[in-house]
């Protein structure tokens, strides 16, 4: 039966990750894999994740199964988080999942389940594990414009166009904040617009959000979210803990259902728990029930709060480093657009020669449609960069 097995695509970016390992030169710079590093390389435990997991460690006295959808408190936790006052709580489904890569698979099985002549509309680029999942699973996508390359920018009116195509039953995925992998977000007068072409054409919006708190604020990332969830009849949301939290191995992750509705929250929670008995039955409890307690706890949440404050302003401070840094080189404002974007990632709109050159000739590793993790530079190596940038031609 093996034999018949086909082999499978390599993962890009888990072969960009063994390069980079592979490679023998003092000075090699990693921006390719997507997970947060502070100015040593070093991807660290938050401070009030250390102290929850004590008190939790000290306190707990089971490892009993806590329910398909996980812990109610973490769902009571995070659509506070996601979505405040927007909608009422009575309105929203929510089920724990393996990260927000689970939540995001757990949506596209309830979006098939619900209609399976739905096409899914993913913006041009999104996260490559967003069409590789849509793939395996047979899914119908079509792409929409997106990111414009010579602005970096967002096309606009390009995506509005295309988006125009959808029709009643169709979904539109669409990222939170902090757009992987380009960096570039709508505003909300775009999002607005993109909310009034979804409700006259009757398709659906599913928002993956997986950087809250990583671009503008826990709040000002949150506000399209919740502006959508509160105006549309319908909506899914696929959260994840990876990023924010930092507890990336735990596997912490939540889909939301809304539904203005509250009559549909009975059938909408018993799939969201039947999906999970199908895929893992219970879903992982430790991140999220560390998660919970950082939420829950007053002293424990306004020090995790500020600890990403400061992820977040040093990665802010390194965006306008290495804009400032490409313009003194360049002489023009050109890459102004990097420190205009928002989270882990830019863009920079180049081809993946370029891209390959700078990795050939400088030990630079960025995936290959340019897309780099500004997390993964400090101070240090911003002009390192900077100039590798400049003396390939891009």
């Amino acid at each position: 039966m093996f034999s018949n097995l086909k082999e499978q695509p390599a993962d890009k970016i888990l072969q960009l990750m063994q390069m980079y390992k592979d490679d023998p030169r003092e000075g090699k710079i990693d921006l390719g894999v997507g997970v947060y590093k502070n100015a040593e390389g070093v991807t660290p435990v938050m401070r009030a994740v250390k102290a929850a997991e004590k008190q939790l460690w000290q306190d707990q006295t089971t490892k009993a199964y806590v329910g398909l959808a996980g812990d109610p408190a973490f769902g009571d936790a995070m659509v506070d988080l996601v979505l405040g006052d927007a909608v009422p709580r009575g309105q929203v489904a929510a089920a724990a999942t393996p990260g927000g890569t689970g939540a995001v698979r757990q949506a596209f099985e309830m979006i098939r389940m619900a209609n399976p002549d739905a096409r899914i509309f993913v913006s041009d680029p999104t996260w490559p594990n967003h069409l590789s999942i849509l793939k395996f699973m047979e899914m119908p996508t079509v792409t929409y414009r997106y990111f414009d390359s010579a602005t970096g920018g967002v096309d606009f009116d390009g995506m509005m166009a295309d988006l125009e195509q959808a029709k009643a039953g169709d979904v539109i995925l669409l990222h939170g904040c902090c757009h992987n992998p380009t960096g570039a977000n709508l505003n909300l007068t775009q999002w607005q617009a993109v909310i009034d072409l979804m409700l006259k054409k009757g398709a659906m919006p599913m928002i993956d959000i997986a950087y809250q708190g990583f671009g503008d604020g826990l709040e000002e990332d949150a506000a399209a979210t919740r502006l959508v969830a509160s105006m549309v009849p319908e909506c899914l949301i696929a959260a994840s803990c990876s990023k924010n939290f930092g507890v990336y191995r735990e596997r912490t992750g939540i889909l939301m259902a809304v539904a203005q509705d509250s009559d549909l929250r009975g059938l909408t929670q018993g799939t969201l728990n039947y999906l999970n008995r199908q895929n893992y039955s219970f879903p992982p409890d430790h991140g999220a029930r560390v998660v919970t307690m950082i939420l829950q706890t007053p002293e424990l949440r306004a020090d995790w709060a500020a600890e990403l404050e400061d992820v977040r302003n040093s990665m802010l401070g390194l965006r306008e480093q290495l804009a400032g840094e490409l313009q003194r080189l360049s002489g023009s404002d050109r890459f102004g657009f990097i420190a205009q974007h928002r989270g882990m990632f830019s863009r920079l709109g180049t081809s993946p020669e370029m891209v390959a050159k700078l990795r050939e000739e400088h030990a630079i590793y960025m995936v290959g449609d340019s897309r780099l993790n500004i997390a993964g530079l400090n101070r240090d190596t911003v002009p390192v960069l900077a100039k590798a940038i400049i003396d390939c031609g891009i």
